[in-house]
């Protein structure tokens, strides 16, 4: 037998089973290379500094100047074990300072080096200052045995209880452990605490990212198979290009006819798909090689693909999900001026918590829950209220607080106390009420806010000309010149424009259109003196009400004002032997069906007002308004 071989070919398909060979190996080391480097050589994800607080303080404070010293997002966990509620918030670095006032508590920091936290026990003093008593030093470990609480450190006494003050910009509340992950700027610090009586987490770490991307190890990898396939491909054409090489065989010498007759009488061979299905010659190392190789390493490819960080970034980087912009008040260092006293989140959740707490005190008629949240004419509006609804069941309730939408924010820019901010809300039940206005006041860092005014604005009536809310506003003195009228005035002013009307003093300084409220109470009072039998007589007044002036200035520098008006209304007898018969709310009040006296009844109002600015050519508009029969009673 001879093989005819076609001259050239050997070397054709010799030199592309070398190219396969190579691209094998260079395909090999693409692809180890590659998933090396998400593997044996990867770097650490994060940059973690511990620390143990074993001083007994109540209450752990992390600076904002430690959160910051590695750059990226902030990672902290604090953790107490079993079951104890482990608190954390973030806030002003003054404001929590504040908050803590003669508190004792741990100071975290980080040594010279980075490479450590370090802890401080701090008791402040009653002048508020610092002294930082029983303190590791600022280049070592916090990890090393802490010395014993000092005399100063209390052990047995309750402290203040952190959970739910309006001060946090944001808190977290877990059993056993809290993780959180913020970007917060250098002037927002973190405190971190149990129940507040408690000593505080004895765990600490913070974690910072490390960029360990590996740009090169998916172009590796996708290389690697691309090359392999390539030389997957030069391996069967080589094989294929052997095979066409062989020429036809023929008969040796001495061979004739017979020979001949017996070879063209061998069978046929067989058709491909008599040979059994899916056995084809040659069948299973090519499938194996044409199909088992490549699926293998497209779906190493594809786990490769899950990951941006084993691609060379195009463009900028995704941000990471931590606390946005708004959640927090601009770097109060760098400004001229004080920061404002909350941000709209802070409000929204603020707004929320009020809600909650008037519908519960509303639907039980709980003065003293009441009081939790409200205080001065918003206060005497509803425990009126719900002395009134207590005798008559279908009465209407006091002014509604929607819990959402937020849709204007006003606060004070300041760092002292007391601290007002006024808020608008929207009923998203019934978007054609009217907003209501609270106008809300913080005495002191450890107390919440309260609603000080309720009132409805007026329709039509827009808060213009007002100082977004992350720059705030400045509380304008009672005693202001630079008004139109000052804000200690304001109350008693209209006051007189009630009970004299245009004759009074005042009426010029006050805008008439668009005052419903004044037209009301005169239609009002005169619907009552109308209805008097003559046996009777009726007698109104008005003078400036109790509750607080409160002013907040607007770009223009004009001023929103809130103040109270009371109003009595006193019903006489004066026939000898006759009697009178309350009627409405002042009957059910006063719980007097008829009286041979009399009966007087006062009326909380609570007023809105703009106040232009002195020489500005403007009037003083009413805003919006709450009036609120607030008592009731016989005469004596």
């Amino acid at each position: 037998m001879i093989t005819r071989v076609v001259p050239g070919a050997r070397g054709e398909y010799s030199v592309r089973f070398v190219l396969a060979i190579a691209a094998f190996v260079v395909a090999a080391v693409m692809i180890v290379t590659g998933i090396a480097q998400r593997t044996v050589f990867l770097q650490p994800g994060t940059f973690s500094l511990s620390a143990t607080v074993d001083d007994g303080d109540r209450f752990i404070v992390v600076p904002g100047s430690v959160l910051q010293s590695q750059p990226g997002a902030q990672s902290i966990v604090a953790s107490a074990g079993g079951d104890t509620q482990v608190f954390m918030s973030y806030g002003r670095a003054d404001d929590i300072t504040a908050w803590l006032g003669d508190e004792p508590y741990s100071r975290v920091g980080v040594n010279s080096a980075g490479t450590a936290l370090t802890t401080t026990s701090v008791v402040p003093d009653a002048d508020g200052s610092t002294d930082d008593g029983d303190a590791s030093p600022s280049d070592q470990p916090s990890t090393a045995p802490s010395p014993e609480p000092t005399a100063a450190t209390p052990t047995d006494d309750k402290g203040p209880d952190p959970r739910g003050s309006d001060l946090w910009l944001g808190e977290y509340d877990e059993a056993g452990a809290v993780i959180a992950t913020v970007n917060l700027p250098k002037d927002i610090d973190v405190l971190i605490a149990t129940d507040g009586s408690a000593a505080a987490p004895d765990s600490l770490r913070l974690s910072w990212p490390l960029d360990n991307a590996t740009p090169w190890a998916g172009p590796l990898i996708a290389g690697g198979i691309v090359v392999l396939l390539a030389g997957i491909v030069l391996y069967l054409s080589g094989i294929q290009r052997m095979r066409r090489s062989r020429g036809p065989r023929r008969k040796g010498p001495g061979q004739g006819q017979k020979g001949l007759t017996k070879m063209s009488r061998q069978p046929k061979p067989r058709r491909p798909r008599e040979l059994g299905a899916g056995k084809t010659k040659g069948g299973p190392l090519r499938r194996s090689l044409v199909i088992g190789v490549p699926l293998v390493l497209v779906g190493t490819l594809g786990l490769s693909g899950c990951s941006q960080d084993y691609w060379p970034t195009i463009g900028a980087p995704s941000p990471t999900p931590t606390v946005t912009a708004t959640d927090l008040p601009a770097d109060s260092q760098d400004q001229d001026f004080a920061a404002p006293v909350v941000t709209v989140p802070q409000v929204e959740r603020i707004v929320s918590r009020i809600s909650t707490a008037a519908s519960e005190a509303d639907a039980a008629l709980d003065g003293t829950a009441a009081a939790v949240r409200f205080a001065g004419p918003a206060l005497a509006e509803r425990t009126a209220n719900y002395a009134l609804r207590a005798k008559v069941a279908d009465a209407a309730g006091a002014t509604p607080i929607p819990a959402s939408p937020v849709t204007l924010t006003l606060p004070q820019a300041t760092d002292a106390w007391p601290r007002t901010v006024m808020t608008a809300i929207q009923d998203k039940s019934d978007e054609t009420v009217s907003p209501t206005v609270l106008v809300m006041t913080q005495e002191d860092p450890r107390s919440n806010y309260q609603v000080v005014y309720a009132e409805k604005l007026l329709e039509g009536a827009r808060l213009e000309n007002v100082a977004p809310a992350t720059i705030g506003a400045a509380s304008v003195p009672p005693d202001s010149k630079l008004l139109v009228m000052p804000p200690e005035q304001i109350a008693a002013a209209y006051a007189d424009i009630i009970t004299n009307g245009d004759a009074s003093s005042f009426a010029g300084l006050f805008d008439a259109d668009g005052d419903v409220f004044r037209t009301q109470v005169a239609a009002d009072r005169a619907t009552k003196a109308a209805g008097l039998p003559t046996t009777a007589s009726i007698a109104f007044s008005a003078a400036a009400g109790t509750g607080p002036n409160v002013a907040l200035a607007t770009n223009d520098s004009g001023a929103i004002v809130a103040v109270n008006v009371q109003e009595g209304e006193t019903v006489s007898v004066v026939t000898a032997g006759a009697t009178v018969k309350p009627q409405g709310a002042v009957a059910a009040l006063s719980g007097i069906t008829e009286s041979a006296k009399g009966t007087q009844a006062t009326y909380g109002d609570q007023l809105l007002f703009y106040v232009p600015a002195v020489n500005s050519g403007e009037k003083i508009t009413l805003l919006g308004f709450t009036q609120t029969l607030t008592a009731a009673s016989e005469l004596p």
